[in-house]
């Protein structure tokens, strides 16, 4: 396609993107207000964010495959639809349960936008020139998690606005994107002879992994890591994969294509994106409930303080993206971006109710730079080695592990959270003489601090600030695993055909490279 051709379908893409981005950054940071509005508990904080990102991680790989095999454009104006009406559901919940069940619907739409737009690109645009073109989807990303975060906090600082807007601004932009799409979007319209629809594989990988993430959520909390709900939740869920991993290897047409994921490069790829996934979504999450709720800083104050991460990602991934078309080659970017990362969270690892807002920034930046050069890059090697007719499947692979290791790291970091701030919040209430028979339960499971008497406050507050270290040192030990992963990758250039010569996919979706 001609460079003003690709730019005018591209614009349609990148505003969907931007949508279904600003839909999670614009709620980060007014979720604690939100929540306390709702009179929600910490754990129904933490399911808010989990709900969408549990949905979006479930179906992520259905929608890429369902991509390589029907009307990609028709299916992302579905999708466009799903989340516009999920998104108005969500501005008019009336408590945190309602709110909860709707996120979920609308993390359906959010994973099938993101999915999409990125295969739909792949079918336009060779490998080799996609880097020149992820420093668009870099800097709309980085636009999205900067201007979501202050836009959110505007929202919920407005009092005749209020935070049920933070869910209705995505429906004008979602009807200016679909608009734009259908006038811009133009692809072949033909529908695979002979299709065969892997639905019990699709079943049992959403039911499988929604299982162990329920078991994450509240094991620890709500019963004993050893008990007869682990062993059934757990075990249970690792069966059900085993059973999906059964059926993938025997159906015509799989959801996760095992010949793809069980390659080198591929599955080297995919673990290093678990580390991406938890620094962009367990970083926005939980830095937003720092700032304000440890730090005591307001909604749109919070979103001013995100903008040195989300600076990082916009200028990382434009300059790394140009580079890395010039050279075709990705390796080197990849690990630097996660060296970088794994910096950040070890700063982000020292941080307490007073440290440094400065070095807090500091270290955001350095958590931004890695995200901005590592995350498309790794999407750019899975595609790099399978062919056009796979691209959905492998694609959705990808973005599929790299959303569990956010939705995991969200449920792991935000029960480690609610552990460590009950802990510290019983203890500031011994040390300050106050009962916790009374106050204490509610500070610990309420995210209400203007109902609280001042001196609980200040010990929440305390508690919060002093436990968001902790998780980031979880983040640490995360980021080094997809540093060694990244280390073994093998520095392949990028091709400049959009597909594969016929014998080298042939021979790719047979054995390993």
């Amino acid at each position: 396609m001609p460079h003003r051709q690709i730019l005018e379908a591209l614009s349609g893409l990148l505003l969907v993107l931007f949508v279904a981005m600003i839909s999670a950054t614009v709620v980060s940071v007014a979720l604690p207000q939100i929540i306390g509005a709702l009179d929600g508990s910490q754990s129904q904080y933490t399911w808010v964010v989990t709900a969408s990102l549990l949905a979006s991680t479930a179906s992520t790989p259905i929608w890429g495959k369902l991509a390589d095999l029907f009307d990609k454009k028709l299916l992302l104006q579905i999708a466009i639809v799903i989340f516009m009406v999920s998104s108005l559901a969500c501005g008019f919940a009336q408590d945190t349960g309602q709110l909860i069940a709707f996120r979920a619907v609308q993390g359906l739409g959010m994973g099938a936008l993101q999915i999409l737009a990125q295969v739909i690109i792949a079918a336009m645009i060779s490998p080799k020139e996609r880097g020149r073109y992820n420093g668009y989807l870099g800097a709309v990303m980085a636009v999205a998690t900067v201007g979501g975060p202050l836009l959110g906090g505007l929202i919920a600082d407005t009092s005749w606005l209020g935070w049920r807007w933070c869910f209705f601004i995505a429906v004008p932009i979602t009807i200016a994107a679909f608009a734009l799409l259908a006038k811009t979007l133009h692809l072949p319209t033909g529908r695979r002879q002979n299709v065969s629809i892997d639905y019990w594989g699709a079943t049992l990988i959403a039911a499988g992994v929604s299982v162990l993430l329920i078991w994450v959520t509240f094991v620890g909390n709500d019963f004993d890591w050893l008990s007869w709900q682990t062993a059934a939740m757990a075990g249970g869920g690792v069966l059900l994969l085993a059973l999906a991993t059964w059926v993938e290897s025997k159906v015509r047409e799989p959801v996760v294509p095992l010949h793809v994921i069980r390659r080198r490069t591929p599955a080297l790829a995919i673990l290093a994106s678990l580390a991406v996934g938890m620094a962009m979504f367990g970083g926005s999450v939980f830095l937003g409930q720092y700032f304000q709720i440890g730090r005591g800083y307001g909604p749109t104050a919070a979103g001013l303080l995100t903008i040195p991460m989300m600076v990082g990602v916009l200028f990382s991934s434009t300059i790394s993206g140009r580079m890395v078309s010039r050279s075709g080659r990705t390796k080197s970017y990849i690990i630097v971006g996660l060296v970088v990362l794994l910096a950040g969270f070890a700063g982000l690892a020292t941080i307490d109710h007073r440290t440094s807002m400065v070095l807090v920034s500091a270290y955001m930046l350095a958590v931004g730079v890695g995200v901005g050069m590592s995350m498309q890059n790794l999407v750019l090697v899975i595609q790099n080695t399978v062919p056009l007719r796979e691209i959905g499947a492998a694609s959705g692979a990808v973005t599929f592990f790299r959303s569990l290791g956010g939705t995991v790291g969200v449920s792991v970091l935000g029960a480690i959270l609610a552990n460590r701030v009950a802990a510290d919040i019983v203890d500031g209430l011994a040390r300050a003489g106050i009962p916790t028979g009374g106050a204490g339960p509610a500070a610990g499971s309420s995210l209400n601090l203007a109902a609280l008497p001042e001196p609980v406050r200040l010990i929440v507050r305390e508690a919060y600030g002093d436990a968001t270290g902790h998780i980031f040192l979880v983040s640490t030990a995360i980021a080094v695993v997809g540093l060694i992963a990244a280390a073994f990758l093998k520095p392949d250039t990028l091709r400049d055909s959009l597909d594969l010569p016929e014998e080298t996919a042939g021979r790719g979706a047979a054995t390993p490279a």
